[in-house]
């Protein structure tokens, strides 16, 4: 990437292209992939790898600010995008801190590699078989929520193995999405959210190396790791969301113009902001913490993330259905958009962790405890079968 190219010019520059499409991609639920081509043309997927391996050097906060404005043009794109920044975003902490990172961002940088995540399904038991092989291992699963897989390159995931000595580990490893026994669902019908080709990936005995595999971790309790996935990932994918739920204020704040004699509006209006502006403090605040990268890894800091990140989908629900309210019937109507942007911001309790997971971690680790155990592993969503 030029280190010339102004992230904040261009999405007003690219956007106005994908607000066009998103409607047409939300009723046929077709993937963004012109857009993704557009996104790589301009080097976008590479932005946040450091330069000193070929990437942009784009700071977290300005990726944070640029899924946030893309969203204003299309939701799904954002959305969709926000889930291939979370990996890099993971990696480039690993690779500032000595850990493993560098070959996945000299991928991403390399060629625009694409990066598809299946994590929040997966969460800390994971799922599929795993069966040893010669040099690696055969891994059958049903993955959902893969985002991007459509035009995705290279998937990066996790599934359950009984180490014959060390008992039930969960291996997390990085797999071409064109290797033999991968293939897509072809499911994702859905609510909102329609175009972000977030597909279920099937893998059928999927030969993944030894050296493939960058974590092995026990079963079913927290990992230091989900400290640092946490603190980097849900603030650029609530930035998707919080570009949707302002540009249906936007929508709300039109409308209410032309019907300012309605005695009700103004205090419409100020219920909006206030829900607004709490999305906004507690989006505002997921990107203080990560801190472009510079925060401490601990429980305590992921704590504060997903205390935020529920405040924030909360509040962005919030917002959308009070500009729907302030609309009134015309809202109801699919012409005005603002249908649409109901719709997707309800994929935002969805993301780790749903409110009442993050109430059970919060509250767990406030007495000392292991925020997850094997009893609390939630099912956020139904595996495709």
């Amino acid at each position: 990437m030029s280190a010339s190219l102004d992230l904040k010019s261009l999405v007003h520059e690219i956007g106005p292209g994908f607000a066009e499409a998103a409607d047409e991609g939300d009723r046929g639920e077709i993937f963004v992939a012109e857009n993704y081509d557009t996104l790589r043309a301009h080097k976008v997927f590479s932005a946040m790898v450091p330069s000193e391996l070929g990437g942009g050097g784009v700071p977290h906060r300005d990726m944070c600010a640029f899924i946030r404005a893309l969203a204003h043009y299309c939701g799904s794109t954002a959305l969709a995008l926000s889930m291939h920044q979370h990996l890099v975003a993971a990696a480039v902490f690993n690779y500032r801190n000595g850990k493993p990172g560098q070959k996945l961002l000299e991928k991403v940088a390399g060629n625009e590699a694409i990066l598809v995540s299946t994590g929040a399904n997966d969460w800390m038991a994971s799922n599929g078989s795993v069966e040893q092989a010669e040099g690696g291992f055969r891994i059958s699963a049903k993955k959902p929520f893969a985002s991007g897989s459509p035009k995705g390159d290279l998937l990066v995931t996790s599934a359950p193995y009984e180490d014959p000595e060390e008992g039930w580990q969960v291996l997390h490893f990085a797999a071409p999405l064109a290797s033999d026994g991968v293939s897509l669902g072809g499911d994702w019908h859905t609510l909102g959210m329609r175009a972000t080709g977030s597909e279920t990936l099937i893998l059928d005995g999927v030969f993944v190396p030894e050296e493939a595999v960058v974590l092995r971790r026990p079963r079913g309790t927290y990992h230091p790791a989900f400290n640092v996935i946490l603190t980097v990932a849900m603030p650029l994918i609530l930035s998707a969301y919080l570009g949707v739920g302002e540009a249906a204020a936007e929508i709300a704040l039109t409308q209410a113009r032309r019907r300012s004699d309605d005695e009700a509006m103004p205090m419409l209006l100020g219920e909006l902001k206030n829900q607004l502006t709490t999305a906004q403090l507690a989006v505002d605040s997921m990107v203080a913490i990560t801190n472009d990268w510079n925060f401490e890894p601990l429980p305590e800091t992921a704590n504060e993330i997903l205390v935020r990140k529920t405040i924030a989908a909360k509040a962005i629900l919030a917002t959308a259905e009070k500009a729907l309210e302030t609309v009134g019937g015309a809202g109801f109507f699919r012409r005005l958009g603002l249908e649409r942007l109901l719709r997707d911001v309800h994929g935002a309790q969805f993301h780790p962790l749903p409110e009442k997971r993050q109430h059970l971690f919060t509250g767990k680790l406030a007495l000392g405890l292991d925020p997850i155990g094997v009893e609390t592993v939630p099912k956020m969503a139904l595996a495709a079968e």
